[in-house]
């Protein structure tokens, strides 16, 4: 009998942000294949004797390639299992998840999507603000920082980007940051636009700086951590 596949939001981090429905899948699964982002204190809510899988994707570090995860799933999921597929923040954002709901499909295997906290709900939180504003921020826009190669994408709209009116999230964005600022300013938006850069957001050692987006380009284009990351910029309130 085929078994069953359960894509799971896992939230920032904090095992505390797991919703009910997470919690529920990972007590039932036999096989969890977990993200780098979605281990630890995470883990400890899936079921004793379940088989843990360990498949996360690290910026510079060696990952194993999309289609050895797919084939993963679809394996597990063909000898009746019941399979968790973990990952960080929402399953929707940034993590590759259409490419998995299309290797179930071709194997003719049944899914379903748990949505976890965007690392970006979760930063708003702990930075004690709003993502909007009534009158200055009314749009929420979440961008990647780096395309596959990597590098900064080629593809952007820089006046949705360079709106002062919008928030403005912008997932992977350590390395690349420097140069979108530069795209930023010459498209209008001024460099003294608040902006916060969030790291390990959701751990015990998560960082919040606040700062200008030409202040946070002249940091990171100094070197920049490994830590998960996101930065937010635009109308923002700023302590």
């Amino acid at each position: 009998m085929t078994g069953f596949v359960s894509f799971v939001g896992s939230g920032p981090g904090d095992p505390e942000l797991l919703t009910l429905k997470a919690v529920t899948r990972l007590q039932r699964a036999d096989v969890v294949l977990f993200d780098d982002l979605s281990s630890g204190a995470v883990l400890g809510h899936a079921r004793v004797g379940a088989e843990l899988v360990a498949v996360g994707k690290r910026a510079g570090r060696p990952s194993p390639r999309q289609s050895h995860v797919s084939q993963l799933l679809v394996d597990h999921a063909l000898t009746g299992a019941r399979v968790v597929r973990l990952k960080s923040g929402d399953a929707g954002m940034f993590g590759r998840l259409e490419e998995e709901i299309v290797a179930l499909r071709e194997a003719n295997v049944t899914f379903e999507i748990v949505p976890g906290i965007s690392a970006a709900s979760a930063a708003a939180a702990a930075a004690a603000i709003p993502l909007t504003r009534r009158l200055s921020a009314r749009r929420v826009q979440y961008v990647t920082g780096h395309d596959v190669t990597g590098k900064l994408p080629q593809q952007r709209n820089m006046a949705a980007l360079a709106d002062p009116e919008a928030t403005t999230v912008v997932f992977m964005p350590q390395r690349t940051f420097p140069a979108l600022v530069e795209s930023l300013v010459a498209h209008g938006l001024s460099g003294d636009t608040t902006a916060l850069l969030a790291e390990n957001v959701g751990h015990p050692d998560q960082s919040l700086t606040w700062s200008t987006i030409a202040g946070l380009a002249a940091r990171l284009a100094g070197g920049v951590s490994d830590k998960p990351a996101l930065i937010l910029y635009g109308s923002l309130m700023a302590p």
